[in-house]
């Protein structure tokens, strides 16, 4: 099983000092930051773009883990790369052709993540699988932060799983949505093996990070 790692998502920082929460986070041993792009059109809700992605480039060497809730998403992947993104994630329904979509993330040189809402079957996106970094598999439905956890999700990472070790993929499994210490054990042992969180992370323990980083990782 590949090492568990947790991506913060940063949509629960504090907005006034992105800068310094991403600090915190990597002195916390968080092992990559998760960006949640939003556009008010795709998801209801308005979040950042590529120049504050761009200026927060420069706080942190750790990946950036961007989540593209964005559509028309193709004409903005140039942009999101260029500003700094490590990981580039769709969604299928944000393209018009995944197939393009995918290659245009590999064109900038950057791992490719495909991501699966709640209601979106992994048959959707199956011939697609073997030329993907990543699956991200939304435990909520997209658009705002602290979301209670969808539990009929964790069929759908042990089929991810079950496909990846049949077919030898090399996609890591990524999962988003109300990821707390009562299911993260649940989400690693049925294949995940990056966590996506953000409220738990920041919230819990009175703020320790460094404690709920580890927490979370605990199986």
């Amino acid at each position: 099983m590949k090492k568990i790692q947790i991506s913060p998502s940063i949509l629960s920082a504090d907005f006034s000092q992105l800068g310094n929460e991403i600090k915190r986070l990597e002195d916390a041993g968080a092992d990559m930051i998760h960006v949640d792009v939003m556009d008010g059109h795709f998801v209801p809700n308005l979040t950042i773009g590529p120049p504050v992605i761009k200026a927060l480039r420069k706080h942190t060497k750790l990946v950036f883990d961007v989540h593209l809730m964005i559509s028309p998403v193709h004409k903005y992947i140039k942009d999101f790369a260029e500003a700094g993104a490590d990981i580039i994630t769709i969604h299928p329904e944000a393209t018009k052709n995944l197939k393009e979509s995918i290659e245009q993330i590999k064109i900038f040189k950057k791992k490719v993540g495909v991501s699966l809402n709640p209601d979106t079957e992994i048959s959707t996106i199956e011939e697609d699988l073997e030329n993907v970094d990543l699956i991200l598999v939304m435990s909520v439905f997209p658009g705002f932060g602290g979301q209670k956890f969808i539990h009929k999700v964790i069929e759908k990472i042990k089929l991810l799983k079950k496909i990846k070790e049949e077919k030898n993929y090399n996609y890591d499994i990524e999962v988003d949505g109300g990821i707390n210490f009562d299911n993260s054990k649940e989400v690693i042992n049925a294949g995940a093996n990056i966590l996506v969180s953000g409220t738990t992370i920041f919230k819990e323990n009175n703020g320790n990070i460094k404690k709920n980083i580890e927490t979370l990782k605990e199986v």
